[in-house]
């Protein structure tokens, strides 16, 4: 392993709720970096978009609280924090070695740059995206 790849493993980013209860850390670089606009995304963080970092789900260790879940959809849980209400992870089933987490939660790291939209067939009609990264009606795997 290079000195590069084990330096990227290394890098810890740690995160956590609103009132504090939950903290999580993550390591290494993120999977995939966007930003979602689909319902179910906005109903659960109150938001017009949500901005989601993919990470390999054994890289994700909850340092303190504990995370309540809700699936919202078949195969689908998101998880927050119990006290607070704070969006922390998107899990799919159809995924299983994987974790979402809302980059809020992770405070404002500038390298975690979103690199696409995802499911603007569903976004709100008066948001505009000019921001020039690519926009897929849905996922961005298809």
């Amino acid at each position: 392993m290079s000195t590069d790849t084990k330096a990227q493993l290394l890098h810890v980013r740690t995160g956590g709720c609103l009132c504090g209860a939950v903290r999580c850390q993550v390591t290494g670089p993120p999977l995939h970096v966007y930003v979602c606009h689909c319902d179910s995304c906005r109903r659960a963080t109150g938001s017009v978009m949500v901005a989601w970092g993919t990470w390999p789900a054994a890289r994700l260790a909850i340092r303190a609280g504990a995370l309540a879940g809700f699936e919202s959809s078949p195969g689908v849980t998101r998880e927050h924090c119990a006290r607070c209400g704070t969006s922390i992870t998107y899990r799919n089933r159809s995924c299983p070695g994987e974790v979402d987490l809302t980059l809020a939660s992770l405070g404002d790291p500038p390298d975690l740059v979103p690199t696409a939209h995802i499911w603007v067939a569903d976004r709100v009609p008066w948001l505009l995206l000019n921001d020039g990264l690519p926009q897929y009606a849905g996922s961005a795997a298809g």
